[in-house]
């Protein structure tokens, strides 16, 4: 039996969550999933309870994930050197055979699974499933010194998202189906293309016309220069820490998918501190959240 206090507490939780229930039925979410919330036992059960949670009170999650880790992890067992250029791994045929065993595979049945264990109907695709994601190969340039002209490096098997096959994803979603995506793209000659998962989540989220774009990250959220976490942020805000340096690094690619999904269409984007059980619940259903929220308007959620 729940004690006076306790029961308080339970009441408040959900009295604070029925407005954004309210809100967010019949709403869809993507959610890229990564980081310490896919390798942490206690965090990858919160999250599939999590995803359940959502689809049960009317909402309409779509799960991107990545796997870079497990990628590296079976590439070093097969003696496989991974190399980087620009942060992005160099990925030649034989490395995209295995990026295809273990995103397509391993990592998206678990993930299936997990969500299906506690209660979902999750269904597993890969962006070669009836052409959910053409891509395109990804152009990368460095600038050398001593060079008037940038430096071409031909990574592989490295893509962008030229489209998105949106139908395919609703008509999951209007069967009750919660879509788990692996982040691998088609070409037009049909190859295989390995694509940054944040990048696939903004552009699932804009052809989706999603309400929220929820980046689950190994970090409390985006920093000012003293270490305090900021919220409630419109794109021209961000644009202006982008240029004074607030910004930079790791973080920039991250903020840039968020900024272009939002001036996509997408209602808001959130950067999530992943390694908090419950966080997508704890962002969603709060009125505090665990991140950093990006909006075209300076207002908070």
């Amino acid at each position: 039996m729940l004690s006076r206090d306790a029961a308080a507490q339970v009441s408040r939780v959900l009295t604070e969550a029925l407005p954004y229930i309210q809100r967010f039925t019949g709403k869809t979410i993507v959610i890229k999933y990564g980081g310490n919330a896919m390798e942490n036992d206690e965090l990858k059960n919160s999250f599939a309870r999590d995803i359940v949670l959502m689809k049960t009170v009317g909402i309409n999650p779509v799960v991107v994930h990545g796997g870079g880790p497990q990628i590296g992890d079976l590439l070093k067992r097969l003696n496989i050197e991974s190399q980087f250029i620009e942060g992005m791994r160099v990925t030649d045929s034989q490395t995209m055979d295995v990026v295809e065993m273990v995103l397509g595979g391993q990592v998206n049945k678990d993930i299936v699974n997990l969500i299906n264990q506690h209660g979902g109907s999750a269904i597993g695709l890969t962006g070669k499933d009836a052409g959910l994601i053409k891509a395109r190969k990804l152009k990368v340039s460095r600038h050398t010194p001593g060079m008037d002209k940038p430096e071409i490096i031909d990574i592989g098997h490295v893509g962008e998202v030229s489209s998105v096959n949106a139908n395919l994803i609703n008509r999951l979603v209007s069967d009750d189906y919660i879509p788990v995506i692996a982040p691998i793209g088609v070409g037009t000659d049909g190859a295989s293309y390995n694509i940054n998962a944040d990048l696939v989540a903004g552009k699932v989220a804009e052809a989706l016309g999603a309400e929220k774009l929820m980046l689950l990250t190994n970090i409390a959220g985006l920093m000012d220069k003293e270490g305090k976490v900021l919220t409630g942020l419109s794109t021209a805000q961000v644009d202006a820490l982008i240029a004074d340096g607030t910004i930079y690094g790791g973080m920039l690619p991250k903020i840039r998918c968020a900024l272009d999904a939002v001036q996509g269409g997408v209602g808001s984007a959130i950067i999530v501190d992943g390694r908090v059980p419950n966080a997508v619940l704890l962002e969603l259903f709060t009125d505090t959240g665990v991140g950093t929220l990006i909006t075209n308007q300076a207002r908070s959620e």
